[in-house]
């Protein structure tokens, strides 16, 4: 039986803030203790996000699905597993929550609360590359979920970590951390200018995504009466 919405979106905004929280502070961390090195920094903010979306999602998985990404939550909705309202608080707790994560790093590493990032992400290679991520992680959350569901924690962490060196990105497969990133001035941040492209890309790969997984597992899983 699902959880009252409320419990579900306490879940979906805690996560969100901490998923957010640890993409800022250890990009901000691993930027610190590098040297100038940007791919060690880069090694300490992809480690740190990856292990926290393994136990993120385990923890909050039973109660509201982990989703701690619009654009997850829309392919469950285009999939009719949740209502439009249902999507639209999530995107909004996945905000409401994320986006005070990124001010709580900011507090840890005595950095001013607010600010607007200045770092640019833009061009039709980082575009490719969300577009991309997006896919394979909405791909990933589907296929998974299908065929080894005790396995989506871990799978979902091993993609991002693994997405984050193989698009040209970085992978930020995600709209409302995509938002968040432009509020820190980090290593993680994006220039607000820059965030529409990204959202965009994100939103075609998922829909990509969705619409792949569909005919590989929903297909497959009709066959066998599943």
């Amino acid at each position: 039986m699902s959880l009252p919405l409320p419990r579900r979106l306490a879940a979906e905004a805690l996560g969100s803030f901490l998923l957010f929280a640890t993409v800022i502070g250890s990009g901000i961390m691993g930027e610190a203790l590098s040297g100038g090195n940007v791919a060690v920094a880069l090694l300490g903010n992809t480690l740190a996000t990856g292990a926290m979306l393994c136990v993120l999602i385990a923890m909050f998985g039973p109660l509201s699905g982990a989703h701690f990404n619009p654009a997850v939550s829309l392919v469950l909705r285009l999939r009719r597993e949740m209502t439009s309202r249902e999507a639209l608080l999530y995107t909004l707790a996945q905000l409401g929550g994320g986006i005070p994560g990124v001010w709580a790093a900011h507090v840890m590493f005595a950095l001013p609360v607010l600010e607007i990032a200045h770092k640019p992400r833009s061009g039709p290679g980082q575009w490719a590359g969300e577009a991309i991520a997006t896919f394979g992680l909405v791909l990933t959350i589907l296929g998974t979920r299908r065929a080894r569901p005790q396995w989506l924690p871990a799978s979902v962490a091993l993609y991002i970590t693994a997405a984050y060196w193989f698009t040209s990105s970085t992978s930020f497969a995600n709209p409302a951390i995509t938002l968040a990133r432009s509020l820190s001035d980090s290593f993680a941040g994006i220039a607000p200018a820059h965030v529409p492209g990204f959202i965009a890309a994100q939103l075609a790969g998922a829909l990509a995504g969705s619409l792949v997984a569909a005919r590989l597992f929903d297909e497959q899983a009709a066959r066998r009466g599943a």
